[in-house]
């Protein structure tokens, strides 16, 4: 049942509005603000990650525990594709890049550095560190919307999916910096193995020697965040050049925008694989 979920997610992602009626975040986000001004909660950052990260996916996984059994898990269909919806990433990724690559292929560069701001919330010094900026931009989006989610469903199912999007919400919405630094901790053990999968990936549908030589020093590395290490291999399999204005830089996002296909067509194809495998 998962690669058919992942399957007809992807379908409704490109195909259909329903994407964007699932994930409704206002209430949780009211409720987060309203725990973090308690004066006990905002003491004890675990006990607010407790309520709104544990205590929903405990509710899914009690759902979820008395509908399997039920027609086969027919009735538990579609509570997995709903949340594996709700789980991706927000926003039109290519949609939000669309004002930055027409600025920039103008080489209006002051454009491009307001737009960025706007759209993407990035700043830089210069217009190639800002180029630089919306490249990793892209790879993090793309890992962390996309890859990171379907890996943790397809691997233990849509509990696992929920967990992770309640602990990036709770990361870029949290105003209590100790509750910041909690969901960080949290997300970023979530994201050492993906991260790493997707980076071995692009080292097979990119430049294999460029990646390999980056990941036998990264490979390890506790330290390094998920999106450095994404960004670091991104950029060296898809052998992406010094980024300059105009049309020339625009084919660096699209170079980049081609990887992240081709390394999900070759997720898509390991979980068939392994769907199919007695």
């Amino acid at each position: 049942m998962s690669f058919l979920v992942l399957l007809l997610a992807v379908w409704i992602e490109k195909f259909s509005a329903l994407r964007h009626q699932v994930q409704r975040d206002g209430g949780w986000i009211r409720e987060l603000h309203k725990l973090e001004s308690s004066p006990r909660m905002a003491k004890n950052p675990w006990l607010v990650l407790i309520v709104l990260v544990l205590l929903p996916v405990a509710l899914l996984a009690l759902l979820l525990w008395v509908l399997d059994p039920v027609a086969y898990g027919l009735f538990a269909l579609p509570v997995h594709l709903l949340v594996v919806i709700y789980s991706l990433g927000r926003g039109d990724l290519l949609g939000g890049l669309g004002p930055f690559r027409d600025a920039w292929r103008r080489e209006d560069l002051q454009a491009a550095a307001h737009v960025a701001k706007r759209d993407l919330d990035i700043c830089a010094d210069s217009g190639e560190q800002l180029l630089e900026r919306v490249e990793g931009h892209l790879l993090w989006e793309a890992y962390q919307s996309f890859f990171a989610v379907i890996f943790w469903y397809f691997l233990l199912g849509p509990v696992a999916a929920l967990s992770y999007r309640l602990l990036a919400l709770a990361e870029e919405n949290a105003q209590n910096p100790a509750l910041v630094e909690r969901a960080g901790q949290l997300r970023h053990a979530f994201d050492w193995i993906p991260v790493r999968l997707l980076a071995a990936s692009f080292a097979l549908v990119g430049n294999f020697v460029a990646v390999s030589r980056m990941m036998l020093h990264e490979l390890l590395n506790w330290n390094i965040s998920a999106a450095q290490l994404i960004e670091k291999a991104g950029l060296v399999a898809a052998e992406i050049p010094a980024p300059v204005a105009g049309p020339e830089g625009i084919n660096n996002l699209d170079r980049i925008w081609e990887l992240l296909l081709r390394a999900a067509v070759l997720w898509y194809a390991g979980f068939a694989l392994w769907t199919v495998l007695p």
